[in-house]
């Protein structure tokens, strides 16, 4: 027999423009790395890493969690897998671990996708595509979804970086100021709903030794529809932009995270739903056979000094 062998190249993308570099990772098609000069913008990973903490992930077909792996879609009952015996729930989607390949790149633009297979506890077939842009001074990503399948297909989606401002050692992110445009905080316990919903406050200011795993509704949007949200810190500021296909945003101080990450940067994470939405059917998108949905966010940076 011939010694062939899966392809094992290429690995990442990478994009550059200006001062600013982005690696796109073709295992799960998360965001890496940024830098801008000498500053890691995303907290990031190593080339051939884990991704602790889903470090700047795409979570698809759902974002965050569903209560013990349990839904039901037109009276049929669905069990998906889930993470542990001690957390029960399945966690932020099917694409993490899986290629991605790359559909179209320039030096400072690409285009990757992967398809969602229909499988146990997930019976539809998505094809998905992320469009990267990066200028020197902003990156543009624009998540497109397609039903490939034969039949209505129900998703959410997010997006879960984590991002720096200067802060490198534990409990470092205290130092730093954030605005948020969510008016309305949806209540959680262990990362799934409670229940309730109350008014939020987003002109937070210092983070402090404040802690944040909170999802947030209601967005306070410009009149071109776009929900914004700031960080700042010892180097520089950063700026989020949703468009209307996102009307959550989970922030995450990473305090639950293990010694050597915690607390360091702040992930906020635009999303479709919130947590368990295909069980509860809040903010579900559904998808005709052939329909297609796209969402985009930007970031934007200006570096101290």
């Amino acid at each position: 027999m011939p010694d062939i062998w899966p392809p094992d190249e290429p690995r990442e993308v990478a994009l550059t423009a200006g001062d600013a570099s982005l690696a796109i990772d073709l295992r799960g098609g998360a965001l890496r790395r940024l830098t801008v000069g000498g500053w890691e913008v995303l907290d990031g990973y190593p080339a051939g890493g884990t991704l602790p903490g889903r470090r700047g992930g795409v979570l698809l077909p759902w974002p965050n969690r569903i209560r013990d792996g349990r839904w039901t879609w037109e009276g049929e009952e669905l069990q998906l897998e889930v993470a542990s015996p001690s957390s029960p729930n399945a966690q932020h989607g099917l694409v993490t671990w899986q290629p991605w390949s790359v559909l179209a790149a320039t030096g400072d633009t690409a285009t990757v996708g992967t398809t969602v297979l229909p499988r146990p506890g997930y019976p539809f077939r998505l094809a998905a595509a992320i469009d990267h842009a990066l200028t020197a001074d902003r990156l543009t990503v624009t998540l497109r979804v397609r039903n490939d399948g034969d039949r209505r297909a129900p998703f959410g989606a997010g997006f879960h970086p984590y991002f720096a401002v200067g802060a490198t050692e534990d409990g470092g992110i205290a130092d730093a100021q954030v605005e948020l445009p969510g008016r309305t905080e949806m209540l959680i316990d262990g990362g799934l709903p409670a229940g309730g919903r109350r008014p939020f406050d987003g002109a937070v200011g210092r983070i402090g030794d404040r802690a944040f795993d909170t999802p947030l509704t209601d967005l306070a949007r410009d009149a071109d529809g776009w929900a914004r949200a700031w960080l700042r810190g010892a180097a520089g500021e950063l700026e989020l932009a949703v468009d209307e296909a996102w009307p959550w945003l989970l922030v995450y101080s990473g305090d639950t995270l293990p010694p050597g990450q915690r607390r360091r940067s702040l992930a906020l994470e635009p999303m479709s739903c919130p947590a368990a939405a295909l069980a509860d059917g809040v903010d579900v998108v559904v998808l005709e056979p052939g329909e297609t949905w796209a969402g985009t966010w930007t970031l934007s940076w200006t570096p101290a000094g």
